[in-house]
């Protein structure tokens, strides 16, 4: 049986990511090594490194040998790793660069021939700016969702999922979500190649971001927020008010309501429960209380609430997220 080669090309650009572009590579090399032990035992990924300019500096400094994109070029994917710029203030401009202008017109062109695209934490900007993830879903790395969120308001942004996959390719989340992105890809050819190497690279695809976003983090994107984000760690106990939260704030409740749609994607009421979500997990991990006591503290009447929230949200119950934090 022939097996043929996934032709994968990563579009590095100056100031990327390192781990991110590392734990591509290294993945896909390590595939490529472990599918000898399975049937047939080619290799499966044909990997190359490109880019729109001769000479690339990986955010650390360090020169990236990349190939020049020509019309021979055909990959089946291309993989455009994170930028290392993660605040707005780095990010914004850096879109503006004329280098990135030309990777998000390569990427235009790519898309154009019929070649997916994947993309992780801040790549997913670029596939947005370009307008390839309009009126689609997408997800994002979480600490800018609020950015992603207004200055794409076209896109159906989820950070809190790990994966998003479309007609386009796929989208991952924060950082790490490099390898969930690599492991899926790898998944897509062979699921039983991909369970040798999550098992060899201790690693397996995640399905949600949730477990990991920081709830304060996101309120700082808005003065609002922020205010309404202290109002509720106040009144978890006694539970939510949409009425009492925009009259002590000094604002309608529809423009409460409409300000955190814009910046957190959700209802004062979602984020409310986030919170909730953010004080169980503490609790869980350094109180001793039984559950029951921590529904409680974070304003519910019995356990079994707080157990239904907790697997929703997080995916996971009350006894396994009590052992991930030993």
């Amino acid at each position: 049986m022939v097996i043929y080669a996934m032709r994968i090309s990563v579009l590095a650009l100056d100031g990327l990511f390192d781990t991110g572009l590392a734990v591509t590579l290294d993945s896909l090399r390590a595939a490529n090594g472990l599918a000898s032990l399975l049937a047939g035992g080619a290799p499966r990924f044909e990997v190359s490194i490109v880019g729109v300019n001769k000479r690339v500096r990986s955010g650390q400094g360090f020169t990236i040998p990349v190939q020049a994109i020509t019309s021979d070029l055909k990959p089946d994917w291309v993989i455009v790793p994170a930028l290392n710029t993660i605040t707005p203030d780095r990010l914004i401009p850096a879109l503006d660069r004329a280098d990135v202008k030309r990777a998000m017109a390569q990427l235009r062109t790519w898309h154009g021939e019929g070649v997916r695209i994947g993309a992780a934490c801040i790549g997913t900007f670029l596939l947005a700016e370009a307008g390839l993830l309009d009126h689609r879903e997408a997800t994002t790395t979480w600490s800018l969702a609020p950015l992603f969120r207004q200055r794409y308001p076209q896109v159906r942004l989820d950070e809190s999922r790990m994966l998003v996959p479309t007609d386009i390719g796929v989208t991952a989340g924060a950082a790490m979500g490099h390898l969930d992105l690599v492991l899926w890809l790898i998944r897509s050819a062979s699921p039983e190649l991909s369970a040798l190497v999550s098992r060899y690279l201790l690693a397996d695809i995640r399905s949600l971001q949730a477990p990991y976003i920081i709830p304060n983090h996101l309120a700082q994107a808005d003065p609002l927020i922020q205010l309404f984000e202290r109002w509720a760690r106040d009144h978890l106990r006694a539970g939510f008010s949409l009425q009492e939260a925009a009259s002590a704030l000094a604002v309608s409740t529809r423009t409460l309501q409409r300000r955190c749609q814009e910046v957190l994607g959700k209802s004062p009421l979602a984020y409310f429960q986030d919170l909730r979500v953010e004080r169980a997990q503490s609790l869980l991990h350094g109180s001793g209380l039984d559950i029951e006591a921590i529904a409680t503290e974070v304003g519910y009447e019995d356990g079994a609430t707080l157990r239904t929230l907790l697997r929703r949200r997080l995916g996971r119950g009350v006894r396994e997220l009590r052992a991930d934090l030993r």
